[in-house]
């Protein structure tokens, strides 16, 4: 989710099952209540979508809160993790794999640039992200001029004499 979506890891804390629903002929967070107490729908992949469903199924989690701890007798809880506990998870599978420092918050912004490296407008990638101001999502991007790929060359117009 927090790839897939880009959610900040407060918001994955609180996500429950009711939180996915089907819009548009697509799979979505509804009602996310964000940075701001400002309330967003988040497309989510199929892939994500794939991955929750097998969770939940495994976990026997029917509702409240999707992620929950898991004890070391390896037996889902029915607390919810924390946002600090999916931080730690984070860090530590990041290690485990290679990654070496990665915070959870960096899954967000990778989301933000390969959501725009793959094409998608930065309004789009503004709104799955809840920023309230284009310019946090440039921060995020490093947006830079492309001058071999400039906006003009795609208008479609032509000078005729």
């Amino acid at each position: 989710m927090l790839l897939g979506c880009g959610l900040r890891r407060s918001e994955a804390a609180t996500l429950t099952l009711d939180h996915a629903a089907q819009r548009e002929g697509r799979w979505v967070i509804v009602d996310l209540v964000g940075k701001g107490n400002r309330t967003r729908t988040v497309p989510m992949p199929s892939w994500a979508k794939a991955a929750l469903n097998a969770w939940t199924e495994a976990a026997g989690i029917k509702d409240r809160r999707v992620f929950r701890r898991i004890h070391k007798g390896g037996y889902v809880n029915g607390d919810s993790m924390t946002s600090q506990a999916i931080r730690d998870v984070v860090v530590h599978y990041a290690e485990r794999c290679g990654f070496g420092e990665l915070a959870a918050h960096d899954l967000r912004r990778t989301f933000a640039k390969l959501a725009h490296k793959g094409g998608a407008g930065l309004d789009q990638i503004q709104l799955s992200l809840g920023h309230a101001s284009i310019k946090t999502t440039e921060r995020y991007l490093s947006v830079k001029q492309d001058l071999a790929d400039a906006p003009c060359d795609v208008l479609g117009l032509r000078l005729t004499k």
